[in-house]
């Protein structure tokens, strides 16, 4: 057992409000559950485009132009081989007013020949560099450019098959509709509900229409819960407790099938998570260990994949507190954490034939009386001893106790995702997440992935040299190896408690909160991860 927050003769030990309220528990479907992945309804079709009667229909266009130099100008083209769509469109493709940039959008009202109301034309850029990625972003700008105009439905024409393939384009223009759909703004009072109620992708009718429509079923639930984790990362502290957190994991579990448990201080101790509890002791709000488990059937030998999230639902920085500018957005460190169910949600439901474990560390770090101080030494689940420099280094404590447990039950692959360092915006930007593994192999795996999630990950290095950073003179290591090397010394860290096996981590910080909106997305939590790492569980399947 840890001893109590507080020492003998300094007031009595810590009594939690609640005793262990999330302790192994199944939260039934609570009233407005279905708000937080609420989702508009998607079809499929093979119908003709001009003919098809909608209040909006979008069609992709790209720059064909292949000529290099100052002189050289864009030469726009529609992506489709429907004459009547492409007569309706001539003026203005041959106008110059419109370039077919990425995302870039002109809107026809009574389109000469169409049974729709409006054709809305979405560029996707450059046709030599054109993507799926490019399809999903562009569904993403359908969608937003509707919402705001009162336009309730669309159908989103998909470019001919000898383009862009036809399986990967439907799954992508499904997951950024989808995306593109959610809107932050969940408490404002006057909040209107703009949401586009119906979706239509047309597909045409040359293509193997199996993988079409099993492509575009997965990304109806790839969508759904990458917003799953961003509803998550959204919610305000007081409203997203970690308790609260536990439970809507729980309740989510129950919903598609996946096995959970919440534990919460009295597990800790049990466990012996002296890191994790560390973080936590400072904070009125208990913490809770999430663990949800998918165990497919039949399937009893093989790799056990190990997905561990941050979950940090409030972070102060703790004694070492933090600038008082931007910390509103101190709400979002859980989205490691958000990530990982939401993964796990898309893993229940797509059922791949791999035994998968999610954890989630959830915790506020918060500076009363009890909390940490820089200068104590905590002891991990591990044994490790950790000489805390900076007590807002604090989702590294966490994630090592949750490596140490999924080790404990089972896993052999690990992957963690987390918005760890500041060092690693200040590296990578807000462009490419940083990745970091310890075995070749895994990284592979994911790398593979990253083609058809859409993602971008950068690889930074490990090696002894930045390991010296972290080692301690009075305990095993440090929290912080100091502000060179940020990023890779908290790796390093991390990489103490995967021990030998194959682990990935992913410091997220810079991505999973998006400062302005874009055209296909809006501004707030982004749910980066959950495609990959979805994908990298895929990747294990015999």
């Amino acid at each position: 057992m840890i001893a109590p927050a507080r020492e003998a003769g300094a007031g009595p030990a810590r009594e939690l409000a609640i005793s262990d309220p999330c302790s192994r528990f199944l939260v039934p479907r609570t009233a407005g559950w279905n708000e937080i992945i609420k989702s508009m309804r998607t079809e499929l079709t093979y119908a003709g485009i001009a003919g098809i009667e909608t209040e909006l229909l979008a069609v992709l266009a790209a720059d064909t132009q292949t000529a290099k130099g100052p002189d050289a100008k864009p030469e726009p083209a529609l992506l489709t081989a429907d004459d009547a769509v492409k007569a309706a469109a001539a003026a203005v493709i041959s106008s110059g007013e419109f370039k077919a940039g990425a995302n870039e959008t002109v809107l026809l009202h009574a389109p000469a020949g169409l049974a729709a109301k409006r054709l809305l034309i979405v560029g996707l850029g450059k046709q030599s560099k054109a993507t799926v990625h490019g399809v999903r972003n562009a569904a993403g700008t359908a969608v937003r450019f509707t919402k705001p105009r009162g336009i309730r439905e669309l159908v989103f024409a998909l470019p001919a098959a000898h383009e862009l393939p036809a399986a990967p384009s439907a799954r992508a223009a499904v997951e950024g509709a989808i995306v593109g759909d959610f809107d932050p703004d969940t408490y404002r009072s006057d909040r209107k509900d703009q949401s586009v109620q119906s979706f239509t992708v047309a597909a045409i009718q040359d293509v193997d229409k199996p993988f079409v429509e099993s492509a575009f079923a997965e990304g109806g639930v790839i969508g759904e819960s990458q917003n799953f984790a961003r509803a998550l990362v959204n919610e305000p502290g007081n409203k997203l407790t970690p308790t609260i957190l536990g439970q809507r994991a729980a309740a989510m579990a129950a919903e598609v099938g996946l096995n959970a448990e919440v534990h919460s201080t009295e597990k800790l101790h049990e466990l012996k998570m002296g890191a994790f509890w560390s973080v936590s002791q400072g904070s009125e709000e208990p913490p809770a260990l999430i663990v949800l488990r998918y165990e497919p059937e039949g399937v009893t030998d093989g790799p056990v994949l190990g997905l561990v999230g941050k979950g940090i639902t409030f972070d102060t920085g703790g004694i070492s507190i933090k600038p008082a500018d931007k910390m509103e957005l101190m709400k979002y460190d859980m989205a490691g954490g958000a990530a990982m169910l939401g993964a796990m949600r898309a893993i229940a439901l797509l059922k791949p034939r791999v035994r998968v474990i999610g954890i989630v560390c959830a915790a506020e770090n918060m500076p009363d009386g009890k909390a940490y101080k820089p200068g104590d030494v905590e002891t991990a689940m591990s044994g490790k001893t950790i000489e805390v420099i900076n007590t807002d280094a604090e989702g590294r404590l966490v994630l090592a106790d949750g490596l140490c447990y999924a080790k404990q039950l089972g896993a052999t692959h690990l992957i963690d995702a987390a918005t760890l360092t500041g060092a690693c915006v200040v590296a990578l930007g807000t462009t490419n997440a940083g990745a970091f593994s310890n075995d070749e192999d895994t990284y592979a795996k994911f790398d593979g992935v990253l083609a058809t999630s859409g993602e971008k990950f950068w690889r930074l290095p490990l090696g002894e040299e930045y390991a010296e950073q972290i080692k301690s003179d009075i305990g095993d290591i440090k929290n912080t190896g100091g502000r060179h090397g940020g990023a890779i010394t908290a790796a390093e860290f991390l990489k103490v408690f995967a021990e030998e096996t194959p682990w990935i981590h992913l410091d997220i910080a810079g991505l999973a909160w998006i400062e302005d909106s874009k055209p296909y997305i809006a501004k707030g939590p982004s749910g980066v991860a959950v495609r990959s790492i979805l994908e990298w569980v895929r990747s294990y399947v015999q």
